[in-house]
């Protein structure tokens, strides 16, 4: 394998080498080029397209709706940021800041989003001048390989070097992916933990996100209404392909009976206790996730569970009722479906008990939702649960990955910190992708007495 991926790393490292040189304005025009070649309507359409075809995972609009958003996003978040030679100075501390590249980027992508993740990370890898080399999922490699020839086509408009934007061939191979990680500069792995890890093994820095199964809470003071209406949005976005989707939804006692009504007014039908087991047992065949009903329909859920009630095939997305966590209860897992899980608490200190209980099964630093107005609860959760992000009053899959009415970066990458064995809790974004060299100029002294450091602690406990 080191033979296929050699001449790749070879390639990319010319063309790098060129691309290094490029002013703040020749790298933003590359990055506005390789944006444009994804957001091209006509591109984005035949992707979507694609990637619902190859994959078999998603829908159609909802696809073509994350190429465009999550694109626009990031390049409004890359528009003015400097990435090239000094980047931030510090004269108080004597310091400046200089952007360098981190070289050949290895960028592992997953099947669920074959176009949006490979653009976001080509791009934030060519606003810190450095070369990449995508390794997508074997069924995303087809939409992959459209992306690229939109990408290089765009690129040649501008003059950017040839090779600068580089995907393994196909067949796609463990070893292949395996081989470049080794002879990268970077890895930046989205998808699967095997992969994950794989690129914490490969002895090459790399960041890797941690597994996702979001639960969100619908507190005592929720505006009910649009609190359902916003987890049905994401529930069901591109048939909650998302790591961001919600997969258990934590309702307090005392407005649980009408959050449920306004959970069924947005499309969500409840299963009954026999239903619950013929999807369970769909789902989930010899303790895995069954891969044919990741991101389908509930009309294909249903058939294939035998469901035999009209509205479950027709519903928006699948609710059932848990309580437990853990193996012996899969529901509480992550679902990658239309399908919420439903759990009642007694008030929210219980709430709060429940969503720790899901993360300490799976999902553990990734983010939880909530739906309050109650601004006590809400810091709560940032301060006990282990979650990288609270997410309050939005669109859960929109809001994780950064939206346009909210702060957090544009991404697909989310690190869970050590919660979830990564060593990053941010949204991933350009800054991963540099090296930062610092100069250190001399300032005045600030070194303290032994009084100032430690004179409360000697009044309290005595030298």
């Amino acid at each position: 394998m080191d033979m296929l991926v050699s001449p790749l790393i070879a390639a990319a490292r010319v063309a790098q080498r060129q691309y290094e040189s490029y002013d703040q304005a020749a790298v933003d025009a590359v990055v506005t080029a390789a944006g444009w070649a994804i957001m091209h309507p006509e591109h984005n359409r035949i992707l979507a397209e694609m990637a619902v075809r190859d994959t078999g995972l998603g829908v159609v609009e909802d696809k073509i709706t994350k190429n465009h958003r999550k694109t626009l996003g990031l390049l409004r978040d890359l528009k003015g940021a400097r990435s090239v030679g000094v980047i931030a100075e510090y004269p108080a501390l004597g310091i400046v800041e200089i952007a360098r590249p981190v070289g050949v980027v290895a960028a592992i992508t997953p099947s669920t989003n074959p176009g949006a993740t490979p653009a976001n990370k080509i791009i934030n890898a060519l606003k810190g001048r450095n070369a990449v080399i995508i390794a997508p999922s074997p069924k995303g490699a087809s939409t992959c390989a459209a992306l690229l020839d939109f990408i290089n086509a765009e690129l040649d408009k501008v003059g950017a070097p040839h090779d600068l934007v580089q995907m393994l061939p196909s067949p796609i191979t463990k070893d292949a992916t395996h081989a470049l990680m080794r002879h990268a500069d970077l890895v930046v792995a989205t998808g699967s933990q095997a992969n994950v890890r794989a690129a914490y093994a490969s002895g090459t820095p790399a960041f890797g996100v941690g597994a996702g199964n979001v639960a969100v809470i619908i507190d005592s003071s929720a505006n009910l209404a649009e609190a359902a209406a916003a987890i049905a949005l994401s529930k069901t976005f591109d048939n909650a392909t998302s790591c961001s989707s919600e997969n258990s939804v934590v309702i307090l006692d005392a407005i649980h009976d009408v959050a449920m009504a306004e959970l069924a007014k947005v499309g969500g039908v409840l299963l009954e206790d026999a239903e619950k087991a013929a999807l369970q047992a769909t789902m989930w065949q010899h303790g895995k996730l069954n891969a044919q009903t990741t991101a389908q329909s509930t009309a294909m859920i249903s058939m294939l569970a035998g469901l035999p009630r009209p509205e479950t095939a027709s519903a928006a997305f699948l609710m059932v009722s848990e309580t437990g966590t853990g193996p012996a209860c899969p529901f509480s897992g992550e679902k990658l479906a239309p399908v919420l899980a439903v759990y009642r608490a007694r008030d929210f200190d219980h709430a709060c008990k429940i969503v720790a209980e899901i993360y300490a099964y799976q999902g553990a630093g990734h983010s939880v939702g909530i739906h309050s107005a109650d601004d006590a609860h809400i810091l709560r959760l940032g301060l006990e649960l282990p979650v990288s992000r609270v997410i309050v009053n939005q669109v859960h899959c929109y809001a994780t990955g950064g939206s346009f009415d909210n702060g957090l970066p544009f991404s697909l990458s989310m690190g869970c910190g050590t919660w979830g064995r990564n060593n990053f809790s941010d949204n991933m974004n350009y800054r991963h992708y540099l090296n930062i060299t610092r100069i250190s100029r001399r300032i005045a002294p600030r070194e303290p007495t032994l009084d100032e450091i430690f004179g409360e602690h000697f009044s309290k406990y005595g030298k």
